[in-house]
């Protein structure tokens, strides 16, 4: 499941509101965790959070917590529950989309690292993203979870320059 994850989907840009949306979903409930845990649950999460559809879950209610913090099928953190609301309801209101304000921060130029201790956890680029996310109001988007999303979707290409996936 994460050769495949890796090999197919990190990495590869992913734009539209709600796909970007599911993404920093994840990583909010991946904080603390394995992400292969979170892989495990993807579709629960999906089912469980109607797709990642901001608009639905924007008008989640406290009904909608205490299912979800029920749902075994998922991570059941009341905070981090609360913050995926909370980010679409910030999502929802943001003035040209989630995807436009995360592509914004896009670095095609990253240098390509050689091994995998080249790859940073944090770069300026997700500092300005945390910043600006958290200016709208989203929460556990810190400038790691921000570098994470950016390698995720694609904005930073951080394949090893010998990974076969980087030229995919």
């Amino acid at each position: 499941m994460y050769l495949a994850y890796h090999d197919d989907e990190w990495g590869r840009p992913l734009k539209g509101d709600d796909e970007v949306f599911e993404r920093v979903s994840l990583e909010t409930f991946q904080s603390g965790l394995s992400w292969l845990t979170i892989l495990r649950k993807r579709e629960n999460f999906r089912a469980a959070f109607d797709r990642f559809s901001i608009p639905k879950v924007a008008a989640y209610t406290e009904q909608d917590v205490e299912r979800l913090l029920g749902d075994a099928g998922i991570i059941r953190n009341r905070a981090k529950i609360e913050a995926v609301i909370g980010n679409a309801r910030a999502a929802h209101d943001l003035p040209g989309g989630l995807s436009e304000l995360v592509w914004r921060h896009a670095d095609p130029d990253a240098p390509v690292p050689a091994t995998m201790a080249d790859v940073p956890a944090v770069t300026p680029g997700s500092k300005a993203l945390a910043k600006e996310l958290k200016k709208h109001g989203f929460r556990f988007v810190g400038p790691t979870t921000a570098y994470a999303l950016m390698q995720a979707i694609g904005l930073v290409n951080d394949h090893i320059k010998d990974c076969l996936a980087r030229s995919r």
